[in-house]
Parts: structure tokens; C-alpha cells; sequence
């Protein structure tokens, strides 16, 4: 028999075993309280962003993995400085941050970014900065990719 795969959208850390997963997983004879303790454990570090999880499941061996996805890239920015959303229009600047909360985006986002070095990563992290409206050590985005490309700034 082919391996089951369910897919679900949970937040961090509150797996529970209604939907997305209990229904799914319960027809099939698995032990539904021992994978969502699995996805609670491997989501712990994400709480409060919404995470994707894939289970998958052999029916015949009962066999089971649990693959989490990581947040996007405004879910850790948001988490990094601690506010609920980005801006609602261009001329409203919700946030500052950091080139090491930065560079904190970039290492969590390491394999999901294109580039070799961390500096492109970090400069994919402040693209998302501006499309959010968040200044980053008080000036914009693209002025601090500016300064990281001319070499007045080392990451």
C-alpha cells in the first residue's frame, strides 16, 4: 500500500488532534497522540507563526515522518521585532531593525534563500524589509543594500 502524506497548516507548537491532522491520521491506525506530540516538539521554536507540516504515513507498517516546513521570511522578521504585522500603506514605517536580527532572518531562512554568500542572503532579507515597510539600523532597505554592496557595511 502507497505512503499516506497529509499536509497541514499549524502554529508552532499547538498541534492538537482535531483538523488539520486528527481526522486524517485516525482512519488510518496510527497513533494520532504520538505524531502530534512529534509535530508539537519539532515546532516548539516557532510558536506563535503558523508553520507547514507534512506527515507522512506507511498504512501497512504504521511507519510515520514528520517534516516542518520553515516560516516565511516576514513571519521571522515580525517575530524578530516583536510587532503583529507590517505596513498598511507606504508612507507608515512599522518597524527598525537590526543587521543582526537580520542576519538572525538569513541563518533561520539559510536553505530556502538563493546566493552563496551571506551577504546576498542578508540583502533577499531586507528586500522583504522594504515591501514591509521596516527601516533597518534607521535608514531603508534599499539604502542599507547600497551600503552592504559598496562595502561600508561587512556581513
Amino acid at each position: 500500500m502507497a505512503d499516506v502524506v497529509i499536509n497541514g497548516l499549524i502554529e508552532g507548537g499547538k498541534a492538537t488532534g482535531g483538523p488539520p491532522f486528527g481526522p486524517a491520521l485516525g482512519p488510518l491506525g496510527v497513533n494520532v497522540s504520538g505524531i502530534i506530540a512529534e509535530i508539537n516538539a519539532k515546532t516548539k521554536a516557532f510558536e506563535g507563526m503558523k508553520i507547514a507540516v507534512k506527515v507522512t504515513v506507511n498504512p501497512s507498517t504504521k511507519a510515520f515522518t514528520v517534516d516542518v516546513g520553515s516560516p516565511s521570511t516576514s513571519a521571522l522578521i515580525l517575530k524578530e521585532l516583536g510587532i503583529p504585522k507590517g505596513a498598511k500603506n507606504k508612507e507608515e514605517v512599522v518597524g527598525n531593525i537590526t543587521i543582526e536580527q537580520v542576519k538572525n532572518v538569513a541563518k533561520a531562512k539559510d536553505a530556502q534563500l538563493y546566493g552563496n554568500t551571506m551577504a546576498d542572503k542578508v540583502k533577499q532579507v531586507l528586500g522583504t524589509c522594504k515591501s514591509m515597510n521596516i527601516t533597518c539600523e534607521g535608514v531603508g532597505a534599499m539604502e542599507m543594500i547600497a551600503k552592504i554592496n559598496s562595502g561600508e557595511i561587512k556581513v
